[in-house]
């Protein structure tokens, strides 16, 4: 899977055929706070929505960016990958 950040849309994105999986973030001084994760109903079951946070999570920790998991989806994903944990901001836990 292919993750591109579209900064006009503040959200990073994975091109799944004609359909577009995504996680909203906003950019802050502290950490990248990841906001929403929506996944096309037809794709759904697939294990798309578990692969592009892998992914947007392994952006993050390449640019050496800290993370605060806002979206519900996503803190489920670290808290089933506590490896993860290491990139959270601080004050941050799941």
């Amino acid at each position: 899977m292919e993750v591109q950040k579209n900064l006009e849309k503040r959200r990073y994105e994975a091109q799944i055929g004609d359909q577009v999986a995504f996680i909203d973030y906003i950019k802050a001084k502290d950490a990248i706070y990841l906001t929403h994760t929506e996944v096309p109903k037809q794709l759904e079951g697939q294990g798309i929505g578990f692969k592009l946070v892998e992914n947007v999570l392994q952006i993050l920790k390449s640019k050496g960016e800290k993370l605060a998991p806002l979206c519900p989806f996503v803190a489920v994903y670290i808290k089933r990958n506590p490896e993860w944990k290491s990139i959270l901001a601080r004050g941050y836990n799941v």
